[in-house]
């Protein structure tokens, strides 16, 4: 017993290992975001490498097919402020639309500037680094699916391919995969609704110049000059997951152009159209959502 309490303690790291082990993992990941911003940097005119060095990413626990980090960036909840609820905004989940990730970045900056507590935010710049970050950009990820036809909803496995054979011919740039959140990409994504456990969630892509909406509540008429169009939902789209069988509200923003950014201007009217939306229909889903959860 001696020799076996012997071997269970050297067994347990002393505080310096520990700490050794601690650093060598911040020191990773430190190189990990450094890698993924100086590509960011390299592929995206309108982003530079010190911008998203500069952002306050963090790491997620997610991961791409070919092993790039997912990062973040919370907002949490201000000592004396009670939030109106959370939102969780998410850019880049197709890999060639180059202007939802960059408009992210911009939208970040003045989160870092002004936030003041209003709401929770969770943001997740690019969620397809793969797509983005190839010699020539793609919608979908490494393994070629669809990660915006991935997410699970009844009936999956016959709806969603179905879909893809008989409404696009097949089209490689909208197949869904093999199964329901076969990517770790959107397996990462459906894991961050339930941990977050966002009231609204905002999507942006491109190039359709609209605002599209799945969901619970009372949709944005306009976000600066992009006005309401509903577009329906597809098997295995966000908008059908999140909005329509979980309930969540989900906005989707598509800017004009995947290549090109909006002007200055039209940037920031979009972000305060949103966050007056936010200000007003943020609070009514929270109660739902608390009034759900308890069971009153």
């Amino acid at each position: 017993m001696v020799l076996c309490g012997v071997l269970i303690l050297a067994s347990v790291p002393s505080r310096a290992e520990a700490q050794g082990v601690a650093l060598a993992l911040v020191a990773a990941f430190e190189g990990q975001r450094l890698e993924l911003c100086s590509r960011i940097g390299n592929k995206l005119g309108s982003v530079s490498r010190d911008e998203c060095l500069g952002a306050g990413l963090t790491q997620s626990g997610g991961w791409s097919v070919e092993g790039s980090v997912i990062l973040q960036r919370d907002y949490p909840r201000m000592p004396a402020r009670t939030p109106l609820g959370r939102v969780l905004l998410i850019g880049g989940i197709h890999g060639d639309e180059y202007s939802s990730v960059s408009i992210v970045f911009k939208w970040i900056s003045i989160l870092n500037k002004f936030h003041s507590g209003l709401f929770e935010w969770r943001i997740v710049p690019l969620l397809n680094p793969d797509g983005l970050l190839r010699q020539r950009s793609q919608r979908m990820n490494a393994r070629g699916v669809d990660l915006n036809r991935n997410f699970p909803s009844p009936n999956w496995d016959v709806e969603s391919r179905d879909y893809w054979v008989r409404r696009t011919a097949s089209n490689p740039r909208r197949y869904p995969g093999p199964e329901a959140l076969s990517e770790p990409e959107s397996r990462w994504f459906a894991q961050q609704m339930e941990e977050f456990s966002p009231d609204v969630i905002v999507s942006v892509h491109a190039p359709h110049s609209i605002v599209d909406f799945d969901g619970p509540a009372q949709a944005p008429e306009k976000l600066g000059s992009l006005h309401l169009k509903l577009l329906g939902t597809y098997p295995g789209s966000l908008g059908r997951y999140a909005g329509v069988h979980k309930e969540i509200p989900v906005v989707t923003i598509e800017l004009p152009s995947a290549g090109s950014m909006p002007s200055s201007s039209e940037m920031r009217d979009i972000w305060v159209d949103l966050v007056r939306w936010l200000k007003k229909h943020v609070p009514e889903q929270a109660n739902e959502a608390s009034v759900s959860r308890t069971g009153g």
